[in-house]
């Protein structure tokens, strides 16, 4: 069984993980869940999140609930240097912090 993406397209951070999976080309089976019905609010779907949240990434027995995590694990399946990306774009930079420089008065 492959990734199971539960999502309602009319929240923005679903919408934001389906177009994600979409462009890069990453496999998985739509699981909707009709937020104005409450469908979120059941116990089936609150057996994949206890949050009753959407969305979920469901990976076998393995379940993220966070969008941002979601976004993160399915990056590392489409290339598994992704959680790495922002050092190497400090080190591309010759930046070693994302903070700007304080001033000396």
């Amino acid at each position: 069984m492959g990734l199971e993406l539960y999502l309602d397209l009319l929240s923005q951070p679903c919408r934001a993980v389906y177009i994600f999976a979409k462009k890069n080309d990453i496999p998985f089976e739509l699981r909707i869940v009709d937020l104005i019905k409450g469908q979120h609010l059941s116990d089936a779907f609150a057996q994949v999140n206890p949050l009753k949240k959407v969305p979920a990434l469901k990976d076998g027995d393995f379940t993220l609930t966070e969008s941002p995590w979601v976004l993160a694990a399915k990056s590392s399946k489409a290339d598994p240097s992704w959680p790495h990306g922002g050092s190497a774009w400090r080190q591309q930079w010759g930046r070693t912090s994302s903070r700007r420089p304080m001033r000396s008065f």
